[in-house]
């Protein structure tokens, strides 16, 4: 599985910016897609999962009520859809997808990842 992650870019505190991550054309059935973030300096971050088996999903603390991810119906495209986005959310974000039938916390635990996309909030 080879994932494309895009969207990210520059942003005034409080706006908004939609990240997408793509497959390769590979339907992503029976995955879990996550998105991470990392700053230079610090561990990677999970941020959002989405299960496509249910849609169900995870959110960190730092992002809950802020962030909402989603997947298209072909199941090829995940989306995080970021709003009122804060200086802090400032981060290299990445996909990763495994075979899962249930969303998985650790980044570890994920096989396939894409580039990173560059998120910078600031005034």
């Amino acid at each position: 599985v080879q994932l494309q992650a895009s969207g990210g870019g520059l942003v005034q505190p409080g706006g908004s910016l939609r990240l997408s991550c793509a497959s390769d054309g590979l339907t992503l059935a029976y995955y879990a897609i996550g998105w991470f973030r990392q700053v230079p300096g610090k561990e990677r971050e999970g941020v959002s999962c989405i299960s496509s088996r249910d849609g169900s999903s995870y959110y960190s603390d730092s992002v809950k009520g802020r962030f909402t991810i989603s997947i298209d119906a072909a199941k090829t495209t995940v989306y995080l859809e970021m709003t009122n986005l804060k200086p802090e959310d400032t981060a290299v974000y990445y996909c990763a997808a495994e075979e899962s039938i249930w969303c998985i916390a650790e980044a570890t635990d994920f096989g396939y990842w894409g580039r990173g996309t560059l998120v910078t909030v600031s005034s």
